[in-house]
């Protein structure tokens, strides 16, 4: 009787014990297996919510600021927002001291300058300076637009609007010439590659920054000969014609920092890596690579002349000519839907105002 007493007790005792660590582990296989909670950020980082609120002291900061007033580091404040990963220095051109950005140093042309390090080196020794220039580098804030060729310029006056920022980039044989009411009539820098390039000098304005956006080794040579005003023999490695002269002072002349490219591409559209090579579909389009250099540079950025819209076939390619969208053809090495989502969370984040509405 004892020895079944004592066992009855034990079960009493043994029993709740073996339901609570029932419980426990039942409870944890049903959290295991409950759906995972959604990311708050998406494969490349962007915040899914892209309509952040500053932090309240610059909140009050730009609230006070009079209306139309450059705001400063506001692109960099309403991009870390929405992407944290953002670090904000990264040099608009290179310098002298290019080998020290590692960033490039391990890429290959369009992505870095490995192999090319000592024809940049001849470049630069001649062309001397490597900024905006003194004007432009005293200002402490910085408005900057890219103008981008699309046929959405066209006809909406905003010429006078355009001339008032402080950096007017514009891309590539863009003509400005004939079409100041909607494109305006200031300059600050062309930024370019070969064949890209104005091919007619007498096109060129008479006082801008001609920038090298470099997407090949060729290319890297090619502006050799345009900064010692060479001739240029051999077009071989070069997809079309290319500009044989370049009306500027080597004083005038510039070279992309790379990195933009790299990280447009890389970071912030989500284009293939291809080991670090130029590939398929895996460059960004220049007007891209123009926005990313303003977002490390500039305190507030705008654009216009952006985008594509096929579902208007017959609507202007460029604002220029009378080429038609349906010309487009899918490209080998832009992905343009992947790159307009990417544009997207700029204008919906606010990093950047679209003056056409294109984006």
């Amino acid at each position: 009787m004892i020895r079944m007493k004592s066992t009855r007790s034990f079960m009493f005792l043994i029993c709740p014990i073996m339901v609570l660590i029932f419980l426990y582990y039942s409870s944890g296989r049903l959290h295991l297996r409950s759906p995972v909670q959604k990311s708050q950020y998406d494969k490349q980082g962007f915040h899914t919510k892209l309509d952040r609120k500053l932090p309240l002291e610059l909140q009050y900061k730009y609230g006070n600021l009079s209306k139309g007033e450059c705001k400063p580091g506001y692109a960099e404040a309403k991009m870390t927002s929405i992407y944290p990963k953002f670090s904000k220095p990264a040099p608009m051109f290179l310098d002298p001291n290019f080998k020290r950005l590692s960033k490039i140093s391990s890429y290959l042309p369009p992505f870095g300058v490995r192999t090319q390090e000592n024809i940049i080196d001849h470049i630069l020794k001649a062309t001397k300076r490597y900024s905006l220039g003194s004007e432009l580098d005293g200002i402490s804030c910085k408005k900057c637009i890219i103008i981008g060729n699309g046929g959405i310029l066209f006809n909406k006056s905003l010429g006078s609007q355009i001339d008032q920022y402080d950096v007017v980039v514009r891309l590539n044989e863009a003509p400005v010439v004939g079409f100041e009411k909607d494109v305006g009539s200031k300059t600050t820098m062309r930024i370019t590659y070969p064949e890209g390039a104005i091919q007619k000098t007498e096109r060129y304005e008479k006082s801008s920054l001609f920038v090298l956006s470099a997407f090949k080794t060729m290319d890297f040579k090619w502006l050799r000969h345009m900064v010692f005003n060479e001739k240029l023999r051999r077009v071989e490695g070069f997809w079309k014609s290319v500009a044989r002269d370049v009306p500027r002072e080597p004083e005038d002349i510039r070279i992309l920092n790379p990195y933009f490219i790299q990280e447009a591409a890389f970071k912030f559209i989500g284009l293939p890596h291809h080991n670090g090579l130029m590939g398929r579909g895996n460059i960004p389009t220049l007007g891209t690579v123009a926005i990313t250099m303003a977002l490390h540079n500039c305190d507030e950025v705008a654009v216009a002349g952006f985008g594509y819209d096929m579902n208007t076939p017959h609507a202007p390619l460029h604002y220029y000519e009378k080429l038609m969208m349906s010309a487009i053809k899918e490209s080998w090495t832009h992905n343009i839907s992947k790159e307009k989502e990417f544009l997207r969370k700029l204008v919906k984040g606010d990093v950047i105002q679209d003056l056409t509405n294109g984006i």
